[in-house]
């Protein structure tokens, strides 16, 4: 008897297999789709598409086709597969692959193209593997928020079963659809029915303090170290990022030095989350090294710096991806791109060659999104899964969901190898390449490591007095570098609507509040997919 045919005998379940020939086939379509479309969107537009629930979609629709070739995605868990196949494709094409190859374009180096691609194609491998191996451990629960997870879970129980649970849905989607075709960020609003209710009044009072920076910060108390109230200039959100990410980083360790036997929730003991950080920091610094010696660099570093460079990328890319990883468990959003450019100023503070510096930030930027992305598609396997009642089938589908997305990997792998040439060769880079372009071209002002070091004080305290479980330091500093206009207003409103529907409906508010928060989301994603793929389409032409 084989090893699914003995798990199905004891659990009276068997999950479905990735590798199914009707899933197999739906993933590689769905993954070309996602990848291209993924591409488009982020050239034209600068942002990420969040395909997930678009998955989830077409194979509901095609479960509703009466031919028995179709018949198979009638179960929850392959439509659960199929959207981790798109979402992965998704951010793994663009995210994880065009955006850092696009660097050393934008700094006039197309020679070190290629290598940075196999470089950063390992990295996002890594990273998805890690993220697999962390999840349900106390670093990283199945219990966190990870709200896009709860929206797609939520979509397809809802299809599946309909009832109450669709209606809340179905509310919640027109809400959500509605209030983002107002230029309302209703993920903000839903995001705050989910999340630890400190972390998200953190996240909110960042946006809000962005928002109003010129207000707050601009008058003559403030005009020495923040000029004309502009935190970003002032590096304020920098320092502040490097502040409560450097002790997140003492509360992981603090965690992995405890000794007991007791993990995270179902799955994962302290054990493996040690061993998963441990292999995890080797294979980025060997992934550093490789890119070390493909791209050239000893021959513009002596010996003890290019040690260094290798260490502080390695260091760099694992910090990178917690920070990150954090973020979006918590408030769903996270600062890929300035945890990036932060790793990137402080390699310019040190003194690395430019070339070095290229391969850092595309190193660094390829790092995190597809932690986060196959954390929200675990959380929403989990929850179709029941919420890890059967361990060992939750296992099951959490491998298949794996095997899915590694598939999904491989064909945006192939798509983006394929197609960079001829987005660059037109001048279609992603927007925040030439930033990180310009920053670099631009060099660094003495008075920039003074800033970073007076403002990672205070992040540093907000993250020591918050604690490790509400993250505090590292959501307000993510709402102090997300520039998105309202956003802040939208998550203190949830918060208060929040609190009042928990005292007038008491314990039914909960699981109701977490339906109709993740239609919210889905109908703003929704909706901005579809307004981002014409708007990018209509660019294309």
């Amino acid at each position: 008897m084989s090893e699914e045919q003995t798990l199905a005998a004891r659990t009276g379940q068997r999950h479905p297999r990735a590798l199914a020939p009707a899933n197999l086939a739906l993933t590689v379509v769905v993954s070309v789709f996602g990848a291209i479309i993924g591409m488009q969107i982020l050239v034209n537009l600068g942002i990420s598409a969040n395909t997930s629930l678009i998955g989830a979609l077409v194979a509901m629709v095609l479960a509703r086709v009466p031919m028995s070739l179709f018949s198979s995605y009638r179960s929850i868990h392959s439509q659960n597969l199929v959207q981790s196949a798109i979402s992965s494709a998704t951010f793994g094409a663009a995210n994880g692959l065009l955006l850092p190859i696009g660097i050393p374009w934008a700094l006039g180096r197309p020679d070190l193209v290629v290598p940075m691609f196999c470089g950063v194609a390992a990295a996002m491998i890594v990273d998805a593997v890690m993220l697999y191996r962390l999840f349900d451990t106390k670093v990283f629960p199945a219990s966190g928020a990870w709200p896009p997870g709860i929206a797609a879970a939520e979509a397809i129980q809802a299809g599946d079963k309909g009832g109450r649970r669709a209606g809340l849905l179905g509310i919640g989607v027109v809400v959500g659809a509605a209030g983002s075709a107002l230029g309302i960020p209703m993920s903000a609003f839903g995001v705050a029915f989910i999340g630890n209710i400190v972390a998200m009044v953190m996240f909110g009072l960042g946006l809000l303090m962005r928002q109003y920076q010129t207000q707050l910060f601009g008058g003559d108390f403030f005009a020495t170290i923040i000029p004309k109230g502009n935190l970003a200039e002032a590096y304020v959100p920098h320092g502040f990022m490097i502040g409560a990410g450097l002790v997140a980083l003492v509360q992981v360790g603090v965690q992995l030095a405890r000794r007991n036997s007791e993990g995270g929730g179902t799955s994962r003991s302290d054990a493996d989350m040690r061993r998963t950080l441990g292999l995890g920091s080797v294979a980025y610094v060997l992934i550093a090294v490789f890119l070390a010696l493909i791209c050239g660099l000893w021959t513009d570093m002596s010996a003890g710096m290019l040690v260094a460079f290798v260490l502080y990328a390695g260091f760099a890319a694992l910090v990178h991806e917690l920070i990150v990883g954090l973020a979006a468990m918590h408030a769903g959003w996270f600062p890929a791109f300035a945890v990036a450019l932060i790793t990137l100023i402080i390699g310019m503070i040190i003194g690395f060659p430019l070339e070095a510096l290229v391969v850092l930030v595309a190193f660094s930027a390829a790092t995190g999104p597809a932690f986060a992305d196959m954390g929200y598609d675990l959380k929403a396997g989990f929850i179709l899964r029941g919420h890890g009642a059967d361990a060992e089938f939750e296992l099951a589908g959490r491998r298949q969901q794996l095997i899915s997305a590694m598939i999904a990997f491989g064909i945006a792998i192939a798509v983006v190898l394929v197609m960079w040439e001829s987005y660059f060769s037109r001048d279609l880079l992603p927007p925040v390449d030439r930033v990180f372009a310009a920053t670099m071209h631009g060099g660094i002002s003495p008075h920039v490591a003074m800033s970073l070091a007076i403002w990672a004080v205070p992040g540093a305290i907000v993250q020591l007095v918050g604690g490790s479980k509400r993250q505090a330091g590292i959501l307000l500093a993510t709402g102090l570098l997300v520039s998105q206009p309202s956003a802040g207003w939208a998550v203190l409103a949830g918060i208060v609507i929040r609190f009042a529907w928990l005292r007038l409906r008491s314990e039914k508010a909960r699981s109701e509040m977490e339906v109709v928060a993740g239609g919210v989301i889905a109908g703003d994603a929704l909706f901005s997919f579809g307004q981002s793929t014409l708007k990018s389409l209509a660019g294309k032409g």
